[in-house]
């Protein structure tokens, strides 16, 4: 009697211990990769899925978004310029069988491409364009790292540029460099200022020559102006036909003497 009672618990914890193996539970963004006898059988999930204990194996795999920081990389510019280079990768698993057998520990293969591919990619610019186009260089990253992981079953959603730290020296020469800039543009604003400021005085007096009214109502305007408020001036105002006349005058004595 005790002997059958021991081997019954046995078969029934034989019993459990298989049922246990075979059920497997995965969440809304896990799947399973069933493998039969070492060969690829299908991808199942999410839910309850039932194996077979021995025969088939199953390799979980998660669907969600993964974050990882690119670590600073030493990234030479292509003017010659050393700086150091971190950012992030966003991407997620969208083939669960490729992400398995194609490649061995997707994470960390993805994270040594995102880092040569950041040096390759920003090698190829000048640190302006590292400053100033970090969006478009985001793109060109997310866009090559995209493409290579695709064999593995992986999709790079986005890559985003942190930081770019620039040593001492260089910042000082950069801030040289943009103060020599500000002051060129305010050389060149200034020029162009009084070159249209000389125009529009000789189309003015190429005006007051054509038209000898408007030259006499300058006159009275000037007059008028120096002869304001607060002004201790005394001005006699004479035609402009009269200091002509006299000047005229003048020229010619001086020609016949």
């Amino acid at each position: 009697m005790g002997l059958t009672f021991g081997f019954s618990g046995i078969v029934i914890a034989f019993f459990i211990f298989i049922v246990a193996s075979a059920v497997r539970i995965f969440r809304e963004y896990e799947r399973g990769v069933v493998f039969m006898l070492g060969r690829f059988w299908k991808v199942k999930g999410p839910g309850l899925v039932l194996i077979i204990p021995v025969v088939q194996q199953v390799v979980r795999m998660d669907l969600r978004t993964v974050v990882f920081d690119v670590p600073p990389q030493d990234v030479i510019t292509r003017d010659n310029v050393s700086v150091k280079v971190n950012a992030v990768v966003y991407f997620r698993v969208v083939d669960p069988e490729k992400a398995v057998i194609q490649v061995a520990r997707f994470l960390d293969a993805t994270s040594q491409l995102a880092q040569t591919t950041l040096r390759a990619i920003l090698g190829k610019h000048e640190l302006d364009e590292l400053l100033s186009e970090r969006e478009r260089l985001n793109a060109d990253i997310q866009r090559v790292l995209d493409s290579q992981t695709d064999a593995w079953g992986i999709k790079v959603s986005n890559v985003e540029i942190k930081d770019v730290d620039i040593n001492e020296t260089m910042i000082r020469a950069i801030a040289r460099q943009a103060e020599a800039e500000r002051e060129r543009r305010a050389k060149i604003i200034h020029a162009e200022g009084e070159l249209q400021a000389s125009e529009k005085l000789l189309q003015a007096a190429q005006m007051l020559a054509q038209q000898p009214q408007a030259m006499q109502l300058r006159y009275l305007q000037t007059l008028t102006s120096i002869a304001g408020d607060k002004n201790s001036t005394i001005v006699f105002p004479v035609p402009v036909d009269l200091v002509s006349s006299v000047i005229d005058r003048l020229t010619k004595g001086s020609s016949q003497t």
